[in-house]
């Protein structure tokens, strides 16, 4: 327990020195991407570019200043710090549970109090701003991907919050294992903690590369990525899903291939390209679909190409159509 608590202590004192939440925005106009950085007492990364796109729909701008927590966070992690390395010199089982549910406790908190911090800035607009869309929001998502008009925003917890979540991952363990084996020398114990935290600690890591998921796309609210008009038509479109868990939506497979091609995400990047059966309407994976394609099926953006999840169901619409079976290899070239 000593060993466990004293690391655990270390690693917060750390985490003044990482950044500690992230949002990611990606748009077009920006192929590279723009980042801003959260610290324990400041803001980094593309904090005058974000700002001034801020000005254009009427968010706040983001100053340090504005932020009652930037004045109490640092200590807040100095006092995690202290008393975790106090409980390892302690060694005393209720001070390690008390430092366990206090520290669950602030993780509770700062995520609501972030959420609150985001609703503020995306739903409070400046109403004068030059750009307006009625019924508009603009607050990024808690923790996953969200689409903002043009951009997409990617929210996940930076070098420091993994620490933060490693640290309680930790000590979660070593609750359970104290909790479970009172009967256990101490050192049997730490051994064991230590290697249940060494495996989350890897579990943690992989966590990031596989929460991605696909997105259903909803006609009438989402815009297409590439040509930014209202999806219209549930029968066309298609959705890229890059490894980190951002998702591109189109109305029409003609913009889907048009983003493709224009490369604004790597090749390498891409987790998932799905298509919109023209059937059933859910989306299925580009590479193992069947095309066919007829200027009489008038997609959104005059693609004309169908999507479907077998051969049969593209048979029978070709019997209606007379066109041309077209294939996802080619179309993608």
């Amino acid at each position: 327990m000593r060993i466990v608590a004293a690391i655990c202590g270390l690693a917060l004192f750390a985490v003044l020195y990482f950044p500690i939440w992230q949002i990611q925005l990606s748009a077009p106009q920006y192929p590279e991407g723009l980042v801003l950085q959260i610290f324990a007492n400041h803001l980094g990364g593309g904090v005058d570019v974000i700002n001034g796109l801020n000005h254009y729909i009427g968010m706040r701008t983001l100053h340090a200043n504005d932020f009652v927590e930037f004045s109490i966070l640092t200590y807040i992690i100095l006092f995690f710090s202290a008393l975790f390395m106090l409980i390892a010199v302690v060694n005393r089982k209720r001070f390690l549970y008390t430092g366990f549910v206090l520290f669950v406790f602030f993780g509770f908190v700062a995520m609501v109090d972030f959420w609150r911090w985001e609703y503020n800035y995306g739903h409070d607009l400046n109403p004068d701003a030059p750009i307006k869309v009625p019924g508009m929001a603009y607050q990024p998502p808690l923790i996953g991907y969200k689409q903002l008009l043009n951009f997409g925003a990617y929210s996940i917890p930076d070098v420091g919050g993994w620490i933060f979540v490693a640290v309680g991952i930790i000590l979660f363990a070593a609750v359970a294992v104290e909790w479970k084996t009172k009967k256990t020398t101490v050192m049997k114990s730490n051994k064991t903690v230590i290697g249940l935290a060494s495996l989350l600690l890897i579990l943690t890591t992989v966590f990031t590369s596989c929460t991605a998921q696909q997105q259903p796309i909803v006609i009438g609210q989402d815009n297409c990525s590439f040509c930014k008009m209202t999806v219209s038509d549930a029968r066309f479109g298609g959705e890229v899903l890059t490894k980190k868990g951002k998702v591109y939506k189109f109305d029409d497979p003609h913009c889907l291939l048009s983003f493709l091609h224009s490369n604004v995400i790597k090749a390498a990047d891409i987790k998932t390209v799905y298509v919109v059966d023209f059937n059933t309407h859910k989306l299925i994976p580009a590479s193992g679909a069947f095309f066919y394609k007829n200027e009489a099926l008038r997609s959104p953006m005059n693609g004309n190409i169908a999507a479907f999840a077998t051969a049969a169901d593209m048979q029978k619409t070709a019997a209606q159509w007379q066109g041309q079976v077209v294939d996802w290899t080619v179309l993608n070239k």
